[in-house]
């Protein structure tokens, strides 16, 4: 705790410094919350990010600081009712003006401030906080889309592009010695039997048809801040995927974590299912404010990213688990195996519903 607080003091004066508690669920970070004597600053967010997920954290710091300041100045300046209620995470600085501090083992610190009076969930609540789910992302997306992508560094190189997890997942699979289990070999199967729908996003992307943006990099449901009062979406946070990269992928993991009832860590995955009633409020609530900027080839393909980041998440669970674990943090030994079977089931019921979902994607148009 004493480290903590010397920690945090490079953001904070340490006389302010009341509390700090480890704070939500994230599988790469290390997040902790500050609690401080201040009226008008009741906390804030300290992380440790993984430099071995983030390479360069120095550019996620420097992606985050170019989207909130654009945020925050075409908040400024817009009136839109859409937008009276959205509140955008910023970093804070050093004593030093600094926006992150290095202590003494090199661990890379940074501060981000807290959506107060807010709460997020790992489970979609009803049909009209699906609605807001898809409001929020749509904001987002909004906010940012005039954001230009040379002012947003690749810190995650290869990040959702389905290919090239699948080029790795070959070689890991050739490494590896595998258990013959009834889980692994559906796994195996799943997979394989995939390979050809692997490129489509990527492809499309390559002959112009698909325009790179500004995403979030990472909208599940409980990134999506909820005003505890008006029950309302009012803040995206976890900010450090922001970077170039297609909506698709966006919108596509919002509805894969926002539709699976079940949730993303159930053991029960043989019930897994993508839900119809909750993906529709969704896309109703992300193309009321998303529709402005939407291409007609970025319609076309909204059912394609919503089928393939489900299977892809699938693909880096899988993937991880053959190589021992090395990416995503685990409660068990084959935790990582679970989370594929859920992300599998979900894709196959994606699939099987596809006639359905591009009814409800012509009609929410």
């Amino acid at each position: 705790m004493n480290n903590l607080i010397t920690i945090a003091a490079q953001f904070k004066p340490q006389e302010k410094i009341i509390d700090i508690q480890e704070y939500g669920h994230g599988n790469i970070n290390n997040t902790f919350l500050v609690t401080l004597d201040n009226c008008e600053e009741k906390h804030f967010i300290l992380q440790r990010i993984n430099t071995k997920v983030f390479l360069q954290p120095e550019l996620v710091m420097q992606n985050i600081c170019n989207f909130s300041n654009h945020a925050q100045q075409k908040l400024s300046k817009n009136l839109d009712d859409n937008y009276c209620y959205w509140q955008v995470p910023h970093v804070l600085f050093t004593n030093n003006s600094q926006n992150h501090w290095l202590d003494r083992e090199g661990s890379f610190w940074r501060a981000i401030s807290f959506i107060d009076n807010a709460q997020s969930f790992d489970i979609i609540q009803d049909l009209n906080h699906a609605q807001e789910i898809g409001y929020g992302l749509g904001t987002f997306h909004n906010l940012i889309s005039d954001l230009s992508v040379d002012k947003l560094a690749d810190t995650l190189e290869g990040f959702h592009i389905t290919p090239r997890y699948f080029q790795h997942y070959r070689e890991v699979l050739e490494k590896s010695t595998i258990k013959s289990s009834a889980e692994g070999d559906y796994c195996l199967k799943f997979i394989e039997s995939r390979a050809d729908c692997v490129n489509i996003l990527e492809n499309a992307k390559a002959k112009g048809r698909l325009p790179l943006r500004p995403i979030h990099g990472d909208p599940k449901i409980n990134n999506i801040m909820m005003d505890k009062n008006t029950e309302k979406a009012i803040a995206m946070v976890d900010l450090d995927t922001v970077k170039p990269g297609l909506v698709h992928y966006d919108i596509g993991d919002c509805l894969r974590s926002g539709c699976n009832i079940l949730g993303e860590e159930t053991r029960d995955w043989e019930k897994v299912s993508f839900d119809l009633e909750l993906a529709q409020a969704i896309l109703q609530g992300y193309l009321s404010v998303a529709r402005s900027f939407l291409t007609e080839y970025e319609y076309e393909y909204l059912y394609e990213g919503i089928r393939l980041i489900a299977f892809e998440l699938g693909l880096r669970f899988f993937t991880d688990y053959l190589e021992g674990d090395i990416y995503f943090k685990i409660k068990y030994p084959e935790h990582n195996l679970a989370r594929a079977l859920v992300q599998f089931k979900l894709t196959e019921s994606i699939e099987s519903q596809k006639r359905e979902i591009l009814n409800i994607l012509q009609n929410v148009r």
